[in-house]
């Protein structure tokens, strides 16, 4: 695994950054290599030929797009950093490829149907909200589903098999940074993520979720979470 310090622009605190891996088709771990001395940037606008990289498989030799390397500071900024260009098979180095949605990071696997009526869990508090949501994921067919203790500054408010989750459960809507944070959490675990929220989600914020294929969800105060964007009612339907 290689790794990179990194200090913020905008705030400038350090960090100190680690790629994560990739599993390749062939079964080796796949990892995006990073160019050293370069500045990382800061994302204000986002395309998706700026979202994917090239990557080698050492062991196979495969060329596939990859997530770019992304880090979330805790003040509030999405760092790209930058990797070293690797010419895809046929193209001469330098020479731009269109980059293709992989097919390779499934949303996770759920339960069998048909499933039993949910039972919800009323929220009066942020602690009910988290609690609903457990009981969601439990009903959907994940396993192991727990809440850390204490809330990590990673947010991260649940942790399944092969999947974390935030429960957003403020009055205002899901911004867009939330989502990317959850987004590059989930990379670094190399899990899936899946976001809950009381207020719904900023426009900005629900497309961004669309392109990274991270189910969205939206709860009332009856506790009965409700897919808003189509990741998530890809993992709600029968035999997803």
């Amino acid at each position: 695994m290689e790794s990179l310090p990194v200090r913020c622009p905008v705030c400038r605190r350090d960090h100190m950054y680690a790629t994560p891996a990739y599993p390749c088709p062939c079964g080796a771990p796949t990892t995006t290599p990073l160019l050293r001395g370069a500045p990382v940037t800061r994302i204000t606008h986002r395309t998706w030929t700026d979202d994917w990289v090239t990557a080698r498989c050492r062991a196979c030799g495969r060329h596939d797009q990859w997530p770019q390397p992304e880090l979330c500071c805790p003040c509030g900024a999405v760092l790209r950093i930058p990797v070293r260009p690797v010419a895809a098979p046929g193209r001469a180095p330098g020479t731009a490829s269109r980059p293709v949605r992989p097919s390779h990071i499934p949303l996770p696997r759920t339960a069998a149907a048909p499933r039993p009526g949910f039972r919800p869990l009323t929220i009066r508090t942020a602690q009910d909200a988290v609690g609903a949501a457990a009981l969601y994921l439990k009903w959907l067919g994940y396993r192991e589903v727990v809440q850390p203790a204490g809330r990590p500054s990673s947010r991260i408010d649940l942790r399944a098999a092969g999947l974390i989750a935030q429960v957003d459960s403020t009055t205002r809507p899901t911004a867009l940074r939330d989502v990317e944070c959850l987004w590059l959490n989930a990379l670094s675990a190399s899990v899936s993520g899946v976001f809950f929220s009381l207020a719904g989600y900023a426009p900005d914020a629900r497309q961004r979720a669309d392109g990274l294929v991270i189910p969205l969800f939206v709860m009332d105060l009856t506790g009965t979470p409700q897919p808003v964007n189509g990741p998530a009612e890809e993992l709600v339907s029968p035999g997803a």
